[in-house]
Parts: C-alpha cells; sequence; structure tokens
C-alpha cells in the first residue's frame, strides 16, 4: 500500500479477475501520480519498497532519490506482471538488451526467443526497436513474453507507418506522432527514448562545424533531422515537450531523452553538434522533472576511452544528477566482430564513473542483425563489465567476489559455482576438460599452486587464519 493521502492501486493479482475493459477503468478510477510526485508527498510505494529490497538499500532513500529525480523506477502500471527496475544513483549499474526486426529479416519468433534468452541472461530491461514487419503486433508479442520492462524509439513506427502510406516520410503528420506515442505506452512500455533534444539549433551546429567521420547514427534521431530539413519545421517533440510528458506520466513511464546526434565515430566525440544536444537534453530533463515526469538523460555513442569520465561528468552536472543511459559506449571504430568486447571496457568504465543503465552491443554491432546467440553474449559481456565497474564504484560491494576467491583457493568447485556470474558455463568448462586429480584443473595438473599453497599454510588454515576474508 502507498503510505501517506494518496489513494493506492488494488493488488496486482486484483487487475487479472477483470476484462481488459475493465482493467483500464481500474486504472481510471485509481488516478496515478507518477512515482516521482508520490515521492515528493513523502509517500512510499510498493515500487519503491522493491526496489530497497533488491539494491539493500533503505526504503527513505530510495524515496529521496526519486524525488530528487536521481532514481528512477521502470514500471508502467498497466503491465502487472513486469519486474521492477530503478535505474540511478547508488543503484546497481542495470544492462539493457535491444532487439528487433529490420526491413532485412523479420522473424517475430526469433526476436521472443531474443527477448526470453536477454532475460534469461540476466538483463534488467528490454528495448523493442523493430523496424520491419506489423510493429504493433510484433510489439505486443514482445510485451506478452517477457516480464522484463520493455522501451522503445517510437519514432521508427512514426516514419515507417508514414512512409508506406505516402512514399515519404518527410510527410508525417505530427499528431499522428503523438497519437503513436500514446498506443504504444497503453500497450505497457515502460520507458521510451524520445529525440526531444533535435532542433533547429543542433542542427545548424552540425552544419557549421562540417559533415562528420562517422556521419548520422542513430535512426530515429536521423529521420527527425531528415524531416525537418523537408519541412522547414521545428521538431514537434521539443516544440510540445508539455505534451510529450503529459503522455508520459499518464503512464508514469520514464522518458530518456534520445541521443539522436550522438557520434558514431570516436573522431566526432563531444563535437559541437553532441555537445548542443547534450546541453538541451539535460535542460530538458530538469523541466520534466518540475512537471512531475520521470526522467531519463541517453548518452552515446562512440566516445575514446580518455573521454568517458567526463562525458559522465558533465550530464550529471548539467541535468541535476539525472540518471544516464549509455549506449555501449564503443571506445574505438576498428573492432567490428568484437564489439560486444569493445564496449564491455567502455561500459566498465562508464559504469564506474557514474552511468546507470548500459545498454548493451552484440557480436554483429555494425555488421548484421543480431542472432540469438548474439544477443545471449552482449548480454553476458555487458553483465561482466558493470560488475567490473561497479566493485570500483562501490568497494563494500565485494563480498560476493571474496567467497568466490575463497572458493576457489580451496578448490571447492560446487561452492565457486554458487559464487559466478555465469556458473553454467563455467561447469561447461571443467566437464569438457576433466583433470586426472578433481581437486585441481587441467590448466596446471600436478603443477596446481592453489594446492601447494594450501599444504604450505595448511596449519594456519586450521587455525582459521586465512578463512574468513577481510
Amino acid at each position: 500500500m502507498v503510505k501517506g493521502s494518496v489513494k493506492a492501486m488494488p493488488p496486482f493479482g486484483a487487475l487479472f479477475l477483470f476484462s481488459g475493459a475493465g482493467i483500464l477503468t481500474l486504472l481510471k478510477e485509481y488516478t496515478m501520480k507518477t512515482q516521482i510526485e508520490l515521492a515528493r508527498e513523502n509517500s512510499i510505494t510498493p515500487q519503491m519498497e522493491t526496489v530497497a529490497r533488491d539494491e539493500g538499500l533503505p526504503v527513505e532513500l530510495i524515496r529521496e532519490r526519486v524525488a530528487k529525480g536521481e532514481i528512477v523506477i521502470a514500471n508502467n502500471p498497466s503491465r502487472p506482471l513486469q519486474k521492477v527496475v530503478g535505474i540511478g544513483t547508488g543503484l546497481r549499474t542495470k544492462v539493457n538488451a535491444s532487439i528487433g526486426t529490420s526491413s532485412d529479416i523479420c522473424d517475430l519468433e526469433s526476436e521472443i526467443r531474443k527477448a526470453r534468452i536477454a532475460e534469461e541472461e540476466g538483463a534488467d530491461t528490454l528495448m523493442e526497436l523493430s523496424a520491419g514487419g506489423d510493429l504493433d503486433r510484433i510489439r505486443r508479442a514482445i510485451l506478452a513474453n517477457t516480464n522484463l520492462p520493455v522501451g522503445n524509439v517510437p519514432l521508427y513506427q512514426a516514419f515507417k507507418e508514414t512512409a508506406r502510406k505516402y512514399k515519404n516520410p518527410a510527410k508525417m503528420d505530427p499528431e499522428f506522432l503523438f497519437e503513436l506515442i500514446e498506443r504504444q505506452l497503453a500497450d505497457g512500455l515502460s520507458f521510451m527514448a524520445i529525440h526531444c533534444g533535435i532542433n533547429q539549433y543542433t542542427i545548424e551546429r552540425l552544419r557549421k562545424q562540417g559533415f562528420r567521420y562517422g556521419g548520422l547514427v542513430s535512426k530515429g534521431g536521423t529521420f527527425m533531422v531528415a524531416w525537418m530539413d523537408a519541412t522547414g519545421q521545428e521538431n514537434p517533440l521539443y516544440a510540445q515537450f508539455d505534451r510529450v510528458c503529459g503522455l508520459m506520466k499518464k503512464y508514469d513511464a520514464v522518458l530518456s531523452l534520445g541521443n539522436g546526434i550522438r557520434a558514431g565515430a570516436i573522431h566526432d566525440s563531444h563535437d559541437r553538434a553532441q555537445m548542443a544536444e547534450m546541453i538541451i537534453n539535460c535542460e530538458l530533463a530538469e523541466l520534466g522533472r518540475e512537471m512531475g515526469c520521470q526522467m531519463m538523460v541517453e548518452g552515446p555513442g562512440h566516445v575514446p576511452l580518455d573521454e568517458i569520465e567526463g562525458n559522465i561528468m558533465l550530464e550529471k552536472r548539467m541535468s541535476g544528477n539525472a540518471p544516464y543511459y549509455v549506449l555501449g559506449p564503443l571506445p574505438l571504430d576498428t573492432g567490428a566482430g568484437y564489439d560486444h568486447i569493445a564496449a564491455a571496457i567502455g561500459a566498465a568504465s562508464s559504469a564506474r564513473y557514474g552511468a546507470d543503465l548500459i545498454c548493451y552491443i552484440t557480436p554483429a554491432e555494425h555488421l548484421a542483425l543480431p542472432t540469438e546467440n548474439d544477443v545471449r553474449e552482449g548480454v553476458r559481456a555487458t553483465r561482466l563489465a558493470v560488475r567490473i565497474g561497479d566493485l570500483a564504484k562501490y568497494p563494500e560491494r565485494r563480498d560476493r567476489e571474496k567467497m568466490a576467491a575463497k572458493a576457489r583457493r580451496d578448490m571447492n568447485w560446487e561452492e565457486l559455482e554458487k559464487h559466478l556470474l555465469f556458473p553454467q558455463k563455467a561447469r561447461e568448462v571443467r566437464l569438457e576438460r576433466v583433470p586426472e586429480a578433481n581437486d585441481t584443473c587441467t590448466m596446471c595438473g600436478d603443477f596446481c599452486a592453489m594446492k601447494k599453497g594450501m599444504e604450505v599454510f595448511q596449519n594456519d588454515i586450521a587455525g582459521d587464519k586465512f578463512s574468513t576474508p577481510k
């Protein structure tokens, strides 16, 4: 129950006693205030309690940071079975997996399997970014097949349907775009990457500085730039920002301010166009919070390793510490085929310096639509990366590493598996190459340093001097 004077939602299970229309009636009856509005009224919601429990933090601390806009909670109440995920300051860095069809490959069953794999492998959120096929049907199928909070980029469908109808995406009607945003939110999306920070000023910066080595790499951002160039009009998502926030508030969805002018090459990192959009997005994050909307800022992109810390510092400073959703980032341009590894290096650094949500990169990045195995490898690499970053950011949270090290030292393989991020993979490798002595591995065999060390210090170990890591 919500603590305070605000009327609480009924238990989620109760919603299933009603038809779809009945659920909508219930939602209207229990008119929602957003998480940030409730937090400012000193109300603690079930979602805040869930985040506090998952993170091992005091619930009052969660409420305070939600009230300040330093934490957002991805959880559209119209989709009751979804996982509650907190993103922001002091929380574990979260991992997003992106899936979706293209105009070349459109296999709904494969995308459903990708969604399930992403959840199985420990992704915290999912973005459904389809651009081919029946996008309403695909989105609803993905929502029905995962418990993760799901986000998207509404401009994809807006421009795709406009192009199909008029053979020219520049004919997109802004009213259709706003109708589409609400349709997608009503389906149950918990966050949206919406390109509000692209305006005539940012495009002018791009023209004046000269075109880039990496060009434009955001699909939604590029189509919006093309629409503005063809029509001479201002971006409606910027011009009617209050309307965007109103729609997001209606469903208590998180507005992720899309990075449509992000760099697609490290040489272009932090050029004037990217910085102009970043400044505008940080201003909009502040405005959105004032309106009672949960806000998140989206970041690059391709960034050299030495610029990652500065990038995050700028976003945090200019946005009032709004949660930062970082795409990758990729710290080089020559790793195609292994971009998931390159991005993991960038992600570890980003998590270390304060990024709050990292979008994974798969081995297929820049080359092809990811396969199901690409999704698996992308999530695993990014989970490793954010764990590394979090261990540096939160030294007090290293107990799991201590216990894994102790189990390895003691050659207690079953205990070791309990503390690993990927125990099944470790088990598979060990079973493929079984050692002669079960308490060693085939890396060293008879020359096992761990075994010899245990023999040398057996008296100390028996006296419990080293048995419990400090």
